[in-house]
């Protein structure tokens, strides 16, 4: 199934659906989202109660009267946490790669994913449709962007540069150089702030500003502070300015006395052109430290 290609469903164009009970569904090991909002889940679980299930689920079958979910996980929790014993859905014999697009391409045409959903699930097709693991797709991708840059001579084979740059046109909100530069490094934050993305109780940029605190306890501290009472972006930015100011001011002085130290056993005075450096820098600080005084 090319991923330009996958059909969004709707009522206006869903296929013959049929019921199957909902003891016989499974959830997806390729299901990108992993947050649901409680507020809105319940909202949709008391229309279900009211309406029932007016969508039907996609699913492929897994044998034995067992069916895995393709697309439609809120419909189906909903429909659990309703009481309803069974749900229309739509049956499609589909791949992995398949089940990893269509589920990918449905909850990016809703809007459905945080960016941490949303990167984890890019991920995950590039790794199926490249047969390679994570770390050697990002790899992948870091090269492609050296190449580009001039940086290094191409060694990325020209199939591989294809289906990437495919996927990416495909999914249209990203491309493979933004991905590559805003979207990996969140998958490197530290796991409280990683998990707060995950569940979507704070904006990635905020995210980003309040990892740049080296101490776990003022992460935390601000991630919860930001969290409870809204922070704004620019507040977050003071806050983390403000936290990080004394401890530069005290890295650059233990940096000095380090250096002055070094001074009493710095082997090369008699080497004219490295005393003209030293002295050029002294100067340097002196006229400072001098318009400081004044």
């Amino acid at each position: 199934m090319d991923p330009q290609n996958i059909p969004y469903l709707s009522h206006q164009n869903c296929p013959a659906s049929e019921k199957l009970k909902i003891s016989q569904l499974s959830r997806s090991q390729f299901q990108p989202r992993s947050y649901f909002d409680e507020t809105a889940m319940a909202e949709l679980t008391k229309s279900v109660k009211q309406h029932g299930v007016l969508h039907p689920i996609i699913v492929r079958p897994l044998g034995e009267s067992r069916y895995e979910l393709v697309a439609g996980e809120r419909r189906y929790k909903a429909a659990k946490a309703a009481g309803l014993s069974e749900v229309p859905v739509v049956i499609q014999t589909l791949s992995d790669l398949e089940v990893v697009q269509y589920a990918l391409m449905e909850n990016l045409q809703r809007e459905d994913l945080n960016p941490v959903e949303e990167t984890e699930g890019i991920l995950q097709l590039l790794e199926l449709k490249l047969e390679k693991d994570r770390e050697a797709v990002i790899s992948l991708l870091n090269q492609m962007a050296k190449v580009k840059r001039g940086l290094a001579d191409s060694a990325v084979r020209q199939e591989e540069q294809q289906v990437i740059e495919a996927i990416f046109q495909s999914i249209g909100r990203l491309s493979t150089e933004a991905f590559r530069t805003h979207r990996l490094p969140l998958l490197k934050l530290s796991p409280e702030i990683l998990e707060a993305l995950r569940q979507g109780r704070i904006e990635y940029t905020k995210a980003k500003e309040i990892a740049k605190l080296g101490s776990k306890e003022e992460r935390v501290e601000l991630l919860e502070a930001a969290i409870a009472q809204s922070f704004s972006l620019r507040q977050v930015q003071k806050i983390v300015k403000e936290k990080k100011i004394p401890k530069e001011e005290d890295q650059l002085k233990t940096e000095i006395n380090s250096i002055s130290k070094r001074f009493s056993r710095f082997k090369a005075w008699n080497n004219p052109n490295k005393r003209a450096e030293i002295d050029e820098l002294l100067k340097k600080l002196t006229l400072l430290l001098s318009e400081e005084e004044q």
